[in-house]
């Protein structure tokens, strides 16, 4: 975010910056009350790089006791949760059945899911998540 300057209005920023703009401002703040966070495909754009500083926010937020659901189809990011809800089997129309729900390990052994297949054949083959993750 190194682009964006000081005092740019937040109407030239896209749908992640903002995203992304809120979640700093949010970190900087003291201790405030437990929050519930929904982030709609916070990684959109962002390089590798990018998305583990983002877990690592994300770390610091549940650290600090808030709650966040995450709108994702990036499986890095995926594989890091404590829990998953998986929608499909397709999309649009032939979507929005749950087909299964768990930690990455239970979503990877349900034979249905298309993100467990994709769990099971790589992303948790390859070292599990990039961020250690905070248990609470």
């Amino acid at each position: 975010m190194g682009y964006i300057k000081l005092g740019q209005s937040s109407s030239t920023l896209s749908g992640g910056e903002n995203q992304r703009v809120k979640l700093a401002c949010y970190l900087g703040m003291e201790r405030q009350q437990p929050t519930l966070f929904v982030f709609d495909e916070p990684t959109t754009g962002l390089h590798f790089h990018d998305i583990k500083t983002l877990l690592k926010a994300f770390n610091a937020l549940i650290d600090r006791g808030h709650t966040l659901v995450v709108i994702e189809h990036n499986m890095d990011v995926i594989k890091c949760a404590d829990h998953i809800i998986d929608l499909g089997p397709e999309g649009g129309k032939d979507g929005g059945m749950l087909i299964c729900e768990g930690t990455p390990e239970e979503v990877a052994a349900c034979k249905k899911s298309y993100t467990g297949q994709f769990l099971i054949k790589g992303k948790l083959a390859e070292g599990g998540c990039p961020i250690p993750k905070v248990t609470n």
